[in-house]
């Protein structure tokens, strides 16, 4: 019998989700701008994976302070942005949580050149302290442990976590012990935080900039699956010209400087 993973909500005890599926939802149709105005009459529409949020946001602040260009994020699960960027047919950017995704766009016809950005490092999250003393991806099968993972279908750390189960044959065992999939690796971030679940397997960045409520486990090189992030100029955009200085700038000393302090690793 083959067992895969599915999205789904109904074993989750979690009274949050309601709220967050919605705010995330409607996330997807309200870009984050990182000024009130755009200078020049210029802004690039950039779509971003939601992990990245915090350090993209302040990318796109300096970015504007150096070239007069603003940027608007549309943030969200890798899988639901490559859809809404085929579904409106336009914007600049696409950075997904992994490269996966924008090989997918480049496949499709939607990729004009890209550019590596960061490596993007899968880590075993738990709430502060470790209450369940989990040390390893086999403690996430013990009983009576709660784990929440991505949803495979919808995100980057989802796709990449059931990569790394199956690479070590810990699906089944681990399976079992799923309360919650989420649709970003926020929420995983946030459920850590408030203890609903025990363990989730999230990126580096993201328990590094959660260090208050999250703490992290380092998988062994030989069991992991790094993953890279990249920056894709959109075949859509009319603005190819201001989607290359914005690119070329993500992998500047002076953004990769910006990159570390959230907790990334860079090229």
């Amino acid at each position: 019998m083959t067992h895969t993973f599915r999205f789904y909500y109904a074993r989750a005890p979690l009274f949050l989700i309601p709220f967050l599926s919605l705010l995330l939802s409607l996330s997807l149709f309200l870009p984050i701008s990182c000024s009130r105005s755009p200078h020049n009459g210029k802004s690039l529409t950039v779509f971003c994976g939601a992990g990245l949020n915090k350090a993209a946001t302040e990318l796109g602040r300096v970015f504007e302070k150096e070239h007069g260009i603003s940027v608007q994020y549309n943030f969200g699960g890798s899988h639901n942005l490559l859809a809404q960027i085929q579904l409106v047919k336009k914007g600049d950017v696409f950075i997904p949580g992994e490269d996966y995704y924008l090989k997918i766009a480049s496949d499709k016809g939607l990729i004009e050149s890209s550019r590596e950005i960061t490596p993007h490092i899968p880590v075993i999250a738990v709430p502060k302290g470790n209450p369940k003393h989990i040390a390893s991806l086999e403690d996430l099968g013990d009983e009576n442990t709660r784990i929440g993972l991505g949803d495979p279908q919808g995100t980057a750390i989802g796709k990449t976590t059931l990569e790394i189960l199956k690479k070590n044959n810990l699906e089944l065992s681990i399976k079992k012990n799923v309360v919650t999939y989420t649709t970003t690796v926020n929420e995983l971030v946030a459920f850590l935080g408030l203890k609903q679940i025990d363990a989730a397997v999230i990126w580096e960045d993201n328990a590094l900039s959660a260090r208050d409520t999250v703490d992290f486990i380092a998988i062994p090189g030989n069991m992991n699956i790094i993953g890279t992030i990249r920056a894709g100029i959109l075949t859509l955009s009319t603005q190819k010209h201001e989607a290359k200085l914005f690119i070329d700038f993500l992998s500047s000393p002076k953004a990769k400087r910006i990159l570390e302090r959230y907790g990334f690793k860079t090229f």
